[in-house]
């Protein structure tokens, strides 16, 4: 039995993402609400008027608060637009989902598994940290939590991102 590799590097290329910033009490409201506008955009309500189709992970871009203690309120999630769509994406019905050209992105990406709240984040983030070591290769304000699967499934797969710097 191999045991899953504790971390692994990756570059993802340049890309139009739709995203919406929200800034609720708690991660997880941010994060619903944001998802569900989504939702709605790849669903209908969009300029072209039909399903976009679903790609992932659906990215939640964190900052720290100054201290490092806990998260800031405000969350960007990001949905990749679909490769058919990337000339020219359709535009959102939503005033405040934008659709952004985001730049490639390099990332050192750890796997870990069921609900995302703000707890299991920063958990997640020291973990990840005492495996990594100290280093400045990687920022250490920003960071995105990769959604693979449902919101809706307990056990589901997600991943934590720290950003290799340019």
């Amino acid at each position: 039995q191999c045991e899953e590799a504790a971390y692994e590097e990756r570059q993802y290329p340049a890309g139009k993402w739709a995203c919406v910033t929200k800034g609720e009490p708690l991660y997880e409201q941010s994060i619903s609400l944001s998802f569900m506008k989504l939702m709605r955009y790849i669903c209908k309500e969009n300029s072209v008027g039909c399903y976009l189709g679903m790609t992932v992970p659906v990215l939640n871009e964190i900052r720290l608060t100054k201290e490092g203690t806990e998260l800031a309120r405000e969350v960007l999630t990001a949905y990749y637009i679909p490769g058919e769509f990337q000339q020219n994406p359709p535009a959102p019905a939503d005033p405040e989902i934008h659709i952004t050209e985001r730049a490639p992105l390099r990332v050192i990406a750890r796997v870990f598994y069921g609900v995302t709240t703000e707890e299991t984040i920063l958990r997640e983030i020291a973990l990840f940290w005492e495996l990594l070591g100290s280093t400045e290769a990687v920022l250490r304000e920003t960071y995105i939590v990769a959604v693979y699967e449902n919101p809706s499934i307990p056990q589901r797969r997600n991943e934590i991102w720290f950003i290799r710097r340019a």
